[in-house]
């Protein structure tokens, strides 16, 4: 991905840098071949002789967001069947691309996939990077892992059709190893796993039930581990994100019902997690305007219960957690991303700084790119997003795009109100 050459200087706005650090009044950043080289009070910000002159408008100057959880190939889902058979490939591709520009255009700079059909993270990755496509850096994770009848498995066996465009089925340790080295070949980043079942399957997969044994992770973990790559999961019930933090996992998703032994683990090893919490509210609320049972209804309200203590306890103690998740479906389109951080204020109740940490700095840890995005500090890449109000005081101003004046990466404007319309 390019970077802006010269220098930009970026002032008349309020700092918040995504450390958690209070923010800084009147402050500066200065990018300098899109590296930030100073970001704090603008009293002390260096002589910028001919710089390029960005003015926040006694706005806010913030991280680029960071959504640790996306799925590029989620298109407004309304059941599981929409994942994997309801558009061919090829027209899947170009909505990711429409996705990955959408999510960009929302203030997100770099994102995590959650898992996607096929490969299509992988070459949409290549894309962005080499500037065909605009969007934000990926951590990729391909084709998803899921043990035989477990959440995932849903076409029936007469179909004949199999689950290999969305998910690798296994059945033992073996087959798990042999899932994990097609997608070493596929030159993903992440494993993605599905240790436990969810609220959207009562009848056979609840958010209680196990779909993966500890001998199939482990498998997972050992294979992946030696060839480089990271495994997460999908991981509601207590005893799976147990097995998952035993078998050595690098990631939680969701961490929904986690106990105290939970929490020991998962802090012993630092393993971040990311709770896509907010899918449970909006499933409450809107679910059943797109026919979800009440049944399935009543498992997510216990899911964003129990997830909503889980977040309070990782935060209190420590932990690390990124933002994101489980946007594309019907009551959770792509474009809605934002809403996530205020929910986290509004209903889990964490603070805004803390907020924005997580969205930030959190899941530039998840991708373990934390030395070069997340933050707003001297040495790190200008992935910036300058905001046309004050976060601090109404986070919900993120939600609407409008309100961005700029978003940056690598120091160049890529969206946002100042971004010149092209000449015809």
């Amino acid at each position: 991905m390019k970077l802006q050459p010269g220098t930009t200087l970026i002032t008349n706005g309020q700092l918040i840098d995504g450390t958690g650090a209070p923010p800084v009044p009147d402050a500066a950043v200065v990018v300098t071949d899109g590296i930030i080289t100073h970001a704090g009070p603008a009293r002390e910000a260096p002589p910028c002789p001919g710089a390029r002159n960005l003015d926040a408008r006694g706005g806010t100057i913030l991280p680029g967001l960071v959504e640790a959880h996306i799925h590029l190939t989620y298109f407004n889902v309304t059941e599981l069947q929409d994942l994997d058979i309801k558009y061919p490939v090829e027209y899947v591709t170009l909505q990711s691309a429409v996705n990955a520009r959408t999510a960009l255009e929302c203030g997100y700079t770099s994102a995590r996939s959650g898992g996607c059909l096929h490969n299509i993270d992988v070459w949409m990755n290549k894309a962005i990077e080499e500037d065909m496509i605009p969007g934000p850096r990926l951590s990729t994770s391909g084709r998803e892992i899921c043990g035989a009848g477990g959440l995932m498995d849903w076409n029936p066996d007469y179909r004949k059709i199999g689950m290999e465009g969305i998910v690798f089925i296994v059945n033992g340790p073996d087959e798990a190893r042999s899932a994990v080295r097609k997608l070493v070949k596929d030159g993903i980043e992440w494993v993605k796993t599905y240790p436990t079942g969810d609220a959207a399957s009562p009848d056979i997969n609840d958010h209680h039930t196990l779909c993966m044994t500890f001998d199939e992770m482990h498998a997972v973990v050992a294979t992946a581990h030696n060839h480089g790559l990271k495994v997460t999961g999908h991981c509601r019930a207590t005893e799976g994100i147990k097995n998952a933090l035993r078998a050595g996992y690098d990631c939680i998703e969701h961490g929904t019902f986690m106990d105290d032994e939970c929490l020991d683990l998962l802090l012993k090893r630092n393993v971040p997690m990311c709770p896509g919490l907010g899918f449970e509210l909006w499933s409450v609320e809107r679910g059943r305007d797109f026919g979800l049972s009440q049944r399935v209804i009543d498992g997510h309200q216990e899911t964003l219960e129990g997830g909503a203590e889980s977040c309070r306890r990782v935060l209190k103690a420590g932990g690390t957690m990124g933002l994101g998740g489980d946007y594309g479906f019907g009551w959770t389109p792509h474009g809605t991303y934002a809403q996530e951080l205020t929910f986290f204020v509004n209903y889990v109740g964490f603070s805004v700084l803390d907020t924005i940490r997580c969205a930030t700095l959190g899941g530039a840890r998840i991708m373990g790119r934390a030395d070069e995005l997340g933050s707003l500090e001297k040495g790190k890449l200008a992935d910036i997003l300058v905001v046309d109000g004050d976060v601090m005081k109404d986070i919900s101003i993120l939600e609407d795009r409008g309100n961005l004046l700029a978003v940056m990466q690598g120091g160049v404007v890529k969206a946002g109100s100042l971004v010149q319309p092209a000449s015809l």
